[in-house]
């Protein structure tokens, strides 16, 4: 061999498994490079640190150990483990030269008994028996063939006899098991995190259904003897006719023998629709309630999620837990959400077999699977029942379709009385009602409800024992016109012009026949973005005439031509923007659906679908651009006659304009007295309520 210095640049530094493997364990931890072996002064021992630790926190009285209750055991063992092995790592003694060293310090004294190297880059250094340092001493090298040649020379400089010489033996270590059991700690845990999964879900049973496992689960809530549904027909109110209808559904399940004598089948299920807050799901649950069975209600959002086949596995579920516990009621709310007519769900009307779909068709199976003596009824709310398949509304599936519209006066005050039952009010409950259900027209019964606890924390808030009528009157203008705004400061020219804008209005209504009756104008700012409000008290009505419909058009409008009356074109301002929306609906669906013009005839296009192609029209463009023409001048010549009303009624508006600005709000009895009567005879019954 060559004689060839070796040099094998700066030690790296162990791994903290090499380390362990280097000597025994021992609490006194020797740092540094050099070849001293003495522990640095001035440190302390780590557990004496700890005694005195543990000694001043015994003063406490809470219980200092953690609590591990909670704390799963595999967990805990994979965590014991890795902490005691690294700190074993930590506090293993070693002392690290360099190649050079190891010949000055070692091989040239003759203290070097054996050399070890352990896998091909760490050497350790067997000193003879005798000599100062008991600490396992290592270097590292870059290869096994640059050390070999490295020694022989360092040997060979030495003059060392070649039977004298140290000699090498190599050792393929071998991990300890606690090394092993962190190369498996992931897998252990990833394993264990499944089980723990699988084994929660086993005990929740059906309850499981947010998790993995039980992703197919149904997700409907049940109403049975435990949970009972305490909804009656009493609770449910202004929908005398839907009662009616849905009654046989509660007798058949309370009787089914009556109709099986005559051969009579009971629909197996019926759609209630209707606009939101109706009270569909209210019915649906007194109709439970009557019936005196269990009640399962599902929204039509719950069944579609972002796996494939989940809506059809959760509509199994739902019918076979239906089925276990007969007779009861399926409810199924907002069914147009996995209801809706099969081909159109796709982008411009692509349609496509979609989860959507899926869920859809197994439904269908379902209703098609169960007889009328299984005792199970299927109702359905949706506020579109336009969009459903005609597979799902067909009958031998959802045979009736019962609609729950907006109540009328009668309906308005028997929701009215229901829910005024709890609130403790200053005039008498009866008459109540029936003056609030002629404030409400076009109010559903959950604007009711919201109407009568707004009422009622408005009382509160003013430290009220009872509830007067200004706090209803004052809840009704916070349900229709949002929250007064009194932060909201208006400039001096913002508060004239709007003063302005509203008198034109309540002017105009109040001198056209057919607009309806003013009951308040205010100018301060309520909602989100009004300025003002003037609020009318519209009556129940179904059919409109095209004077009707042209009166309606200038009291619109006359809040814009005010201010162009009285601040010139050149100030109006962006305060119209909802009117003038309202205008322009109305003149389009004069023209184009109720066909009330004689340029464009006696057609209807209806309103585009949602489900048509964005670019679809049922017209031409000759005839788009002849329906534009039209409700152009029809807004035109609506703006005219506004102009000529509020011109004539100058003063008027002029006088209430300034009474507004200084009073803010004014009632039908303070219009009254700066206008007079209204020189037509109000065909509503608020007036002959007024004088009671």
């Amino acid at each position: 061999m060559s004689r060839r210095h070796y040099s094998g640049g700066h030690p790296r530094k162990l791994k903290d498994e090499e380390i362990a493997r280097l000597g025994p364990i021992s609490f006194r931890v020797v740092r540094g490079s050099g070849g001293g072996t003495r522990e640095p002064e001035g440190r302390k021992e780590e557990p004496e640190e700890e005694d005195k630790g543990s000694k001043g926190r015994g003063g406490d009285k809470k219980n200092p150990m953690p609590d591990f209750s909670n704390v799963s055991w595999p967990a805990m063992l994979v965590g014991a483990a890795a902490t005691w092995y690294l700190y074993q790592s930590m506090i293993t003694p070693t002392h690290e030269i360099t190649f050079p060293q190891f010949i000055s310090d070692y091989l040239e004294r003759g203290t070097v008994d054996r050399l070890v190297v352990f896998d091909k880059n760490i050497v350790r250094i067997v000193l003879k028996s005798g000599s100062a340092s008991s600490l396992p001493v290592y270097f590292t090298i870059g290869s096994v063939d640059s050390f070999e040649k490295a020694l022989e020379q360092a040997q060979d400089d030495l003059g060392t006899p070649k039977s004298q010489r140290v000699p090498i033996s190599y050792e393929q270590s071998s991990p300890g098991p606690f090394t092993t059991l962190l190369q498996y700690a992931p897998t252990i845990l990833t394993a264990y995190i499944f089980y723990s999964l699988w084994r929660a879900s086993q005990r929740a049973g059906s309850g499981g259904a947010a998790s993995i496992f039980n992703v197919g689960k149904s997700k409907a809530k049940l109403y049975n003897s435990e949970t009972l549904v305490k909804v009656r027909f009493k609770d449910v109110a202004g929908m005398d006719e839907a009662k009616e209808e849905i009654m046989e559904f509660v007798q058949f399940l309370k009787e089914p023998a009556k109709y099986q004598r005559l051969g009579a089948k009971i629909p197996k299920g019926a759609i209630l629709s209707g606009p939101p807050g109706t009270g569909k799901t209210l019915l649906a649950k007194a109709t439970a309630g009557e019936a005196d069975v269990p009640f399962l209600s599902v929204s039509g959002s719950e069944f579609v999620e972002m796996f494939v086949g989940v809506g059809s596995s959760r509509v199994r579920d739902l019918f076979n837990e239906a089925r276990e516990m007969a007779p009861c009621i399926v409810f199924i709310d907002e069914i147009d959400a996995i209801g809706k007519a099969r081909g159109r769900g796709g982008y411009l009307g692509g349609g496509g077999n979609d989860e959507r779909e899926n869920t859809l068709n197994q439904l269908l199976v379902e209703m098609d699977g169960f007889a009328s003596t299984d005792q199970i009824i299927v109702l359905a709310g949706t506020n579109r029942p336009d969009v459903l398949d005609p597979a799902l509304t067909r009958p031998g599936r959802f045979d009736r379709m019962i609609a729950i519209d907006k109540p009328d006066l009668k309906g308005r005050q028997d929701i009215f009385a229901v829910h005024l039952g709890p609130i403790k009010t200053r005039s008498d409950k009866a008459a109540l009602s029936q003056r609030l259900a002629f404030l409400t027209p076009g109010f559903a019964g959950a604007d009711i409800a919201n109407v009568c606890n707004e009422a009622a924390l408005i009382a509160a808030r003013f430290n009220s024992d009872l509830v007067d009528d200004k706090h209803f009157d004052m809840a009704i203008e916070r349900v229709i016109a949002g929250l007064e705004k009194k932060s909201r400061v208006l400039s001096p020219e913002e508060k004239r012009l709007v003063s302005y804008h509203e008198a034109g209005h309540a002017v105009a209504g109040w001198f056209l026949e057919h607009a309806d009756p003013l009951l308040k104008v205010s100018i301060i700012p309520r909602g989100i973005g009004a300025l003002g409000y003037a609020q009318y008290l519209p009556k129940d009505q179904y059919l409109y005439s095209r004077s009707q419909l042209a009166d309606r058009m200038a009291m619109t409008l006359a809040g814009r031509v005010a201010e162009e009356m009285f601040f010139g074109h050149a100030s109006v301002t962006t305060g119209a923007r909802d009117d003038l929306q309202k205008v322009t609906k109305l003149a389009y669906s004069q023209i184009a659906i109720f066909g009330m013009n004689p340029r464009i005839g006696t057609l209807s296009f209806d309103e585009q679908s949602e489900n048509s192609s964005l670019t679809q029209r049922p017209y031409s463009e000759e005839t788009a651009k002849m329906i534009d023409e039209e409700a152009r001048k029809m807004v035109a010549e609506s703006y005219e006659r506004t102009v000529a009303l509020l011109s004539e009624k100058r003063a008027e508006v002029e006088k209430l304009a300034l009474r507004l600005l200084e009073k803010e709000v004014l009632n039908r009895e303070d219009v009254i007295e700066l206008l007079g009567p209204r020189p037509f005879a109000t065909k509503h019954a608020y007036d002959e309520l007024a004088k009671k």
